[in-house]
């Protein structure tokens, strides 16, 4: 384990490309051949490493990528990667040079950006063919898109512009995980809508996407000419509700988790009874304990709403987390496995023996996201791909 500690911290995280690429084939599986996938590989894969994955996904077939950003886009491009990527949440004006330069792939988000995208591709290849562009068209999540009611203004400035053309056209579903609510029929309703105004006016909308990951799992009328997968492709499933949608999801779709997180024990001290632990005394032993001290905090990605609450594994049973997690540094009760020693790896997320962590199952009992748990695993984190 020698170059896991070559920066001299026992804490490290093992991606497993194997999984990701399990979860792919079910993707495509699930959708069918025919259909297009895009990878999300936003936030550096989601905080999991960009590079390496978006490198074993395109031997693998995937012909898009989507991230957040240019500079992300850009990163992609200088490592190698040759298919399409697609900058999911617009472009600021001034950048346009840079995204064709790169061969990235803009989304337009107000109607104004057609003109940006024109000027700039009229400057730089008059002479070649046009620059292809998504559009996104707010369906109700109210964040970024067109409004349903800018649809002529959109056709009024496409007819100007004659250096680009609309390759694609999205949006985005806001709660496509909850099956007791209508919002994500409802923002389907208005998109196909949209989509058939599009056409009225003489414009194709290219190729259609809207199904983010839990749409994949389970509302195939949202699957359209391509999906992107972000959370499922890593391995981790959304809560869907009701319960019953939540269990056929999973037997469906049986997901393998990427992530491992783990570190080594530091430190070891007995307490007696009735001894504080950690930060302003947010944890006092009810007997005497022994506690173990790992050289992991949430700068590392154990975040600080797990303070007395969850629990890590040790040689294959699961202790709890005792304590104010601090930015460095991390307590756990190790009392109930007497043979701990210096030294021992212990599981933060991930398999030791029978027992598992899934981050979405953490994310679950802290009342978060997954994908915000993955993001925090932090930068001095060293990655190994396995």
């Amino acid at each position: 384990m020698k170059a896991i500690h070559a920066n001299g911290r026992p804490v490290w995280a093992e991606i497993s490309l194997r999984a990701i690429l399990h979860n792919l084939r079910l993707v495509r599986r699930q959708i069918g051949r025919k259909r297009k996938v895009l990878a999300v590989v936003k936030s550096n894969a989601y905080g999991l490493g960009a590079v390496p994955i978006a490198k074993a996904l395109e031997k693998q077939g995937v012909e898009w990528f989507g991230v957040t950003c240019g500079s992300e886009g850009v990163e992609l491009r200088e490592s190698g990667i040759g298919k399409r990527i697609l900058i999911l949440t617009g472009f600021w004006p001034g950048e346009e040079e840079r995204l064709i330069k790169n061969g990235l792939t803009p989304t337009v988000t107000r109607v104004e950006d057609v003109a940006h995208l024109d000027r700039a591709a009229r400057s730089a290849r008059s002479k070649s063919r046009p620059w292809r562009f998504h559009l996104k068209i707010n369906t109700g999540m109210n964040r970024l898109g067109i409004s349903p009611s800018d649809i002529d203004a959109f056709a009024g400035e496409m007819a100007r512009s004659k250096h680009v053309a609309l390759e694609g056209t999205f949006t985005h579903l806001a709660s496509s995980e909850d099956f007791e609510s209508r919002q994500s029929e409802d923002q389907e309703a208005v998109f196909r809508d949209c989509l058939n105004r599009l056409r009225l006016r003489g414009i194709s909308p290219g190729m259609v996407h809207m199904a983010n990951s839990a749409a994949i799992c389970a509302r195939p009328s949202t699957w359209f000419d391509m999906v992107r997968p972000g959370a499922i492709l890593y391995g981790y499933y959304q809560s869907f509700a009701p319960a019953e949608i939540d269990r056929d999801v999973r037997r469906r779709l049986s997901l393998e988790a990427c992530l491992s997180l783990r570190a080594r024990i530091i430190a070891l001290r007995d307490i007696a009874a009735g001894q504080p632990v950690g930060y302003g005394a947010r944890y006092t032993s009810a007997a005497p304990s022994r506690i173990a001290v790992i050289n992991a905090g949430y700068a590392d990605g154990i975040v600080r709403q797990r303070t007395n609450h969850g629990c890590a594994i040790i040689r294959g049973r699961r202790v709890p987390l005792v304590g104010v997690i601090s930015m460095d540094l991390t307590m756990l009760d190790v009392t109930g496995v007497p043979e701990v020693a210096l030294g021992d790896v212990v599981t933060l997320y991930g398999k030791d023996g029978q027992a598992e962590i899934r981050v979405s199952d953490v994310a679950r009992e802290i009342n978060t996201v997954t994908s915000e748990l993955l993001c925090a695993v932090g930068r001095r984190v060293a990655r190994y791909y396995l």
